[in-house]
């Protein structure tokens, strides 16, 4: 299993990025995945996620992030509009294994991240 990131990098507050999580060694579509990120100093926090049955977000992206996945393509998406300082975070794709409780997921398999910034 291999899920590797791309498309973070420095934006502006107000700006907009297309995250990309490239799936290789499973079967794509029968699996959930969630974008998680974590901050400098913070622990691992769950942003959003897409299985079979929608999609889902947390409060603070609600609205200004979008996730979509081409099965097809084996490949995840997030874009991300109006982005905050406070989005400011690595950003990684993870394979959910089971729901623990809201926005609480365990993962058997997570890339390597992709650095997002915004600042102005």
């Amino acid at each position: 299993v291999q899920l590797v990131e791309s498309g973070g990098g420095l934006v502006q507050p107000g700006g907009s990025l297309r995250l990309s999580c490239a799936a290789s060694g499973f079967t794509f579509r029968n699996h959930w995945m969630n974008w998680v990120r974590q901050a400098p100093g913070k622990g691992l926090e769950w942003v959003s996620g897409i299985n079979s049955g929608g999609s889902y977000y947390s409060t603070s992206v609600k609205g200004r992030f979008t996730i979509s996945r081409d099965n097809a393509k084996n490949t995840l998406y997030l874009q991300m509009n109006s982005l905050k300082p406070e989005d400011t975070a690595l950003y990684y794709c993870a394979r959910v294994v089971r729901v623990v409780g809201p926005g609480l997921y365990e993962y058997d398999y997570r890339g390597q991240g992709t650095q997002v910034t915004v600042s102005s």
